[in-house]
């Protein structure tokens, strides 16, 4: 795998990150986050087995155009 298959974008300029999963050879958007929480729920939905513990796992999270953890606009 070259990069992560979870990748949460960069903030909105309203807030909030869009969160995409790479999953059967394609990109599938989760929903937008607005906190770790609300990413934890999406990657549960998609099926990933305790998220809490991959968040800060860059093979399995990649945060794009902000830091991590931080849900507000630039």
């Amino acid at each position: 795998m070259t990069s992560a298959p979870i990748v949460v974008h960069r903030p909105s300029s309203t807030g909030g990150r869009r969160v995409t999963v790479h999953r059967h050879g394609r990109d599938e958007i989760l929903g937008t986050a607005y906190s770790d929480h609300d990413l934890v729920v999406f990657l549960e939905g998609a099926g990933i087995a305790d998220p809490e513990t991959i968040l800060e796992d860059p093979q399995w999270v990649e945060w794009r155009g902000g830091h991590a953890h931080e849900f507000s606009s630039a």
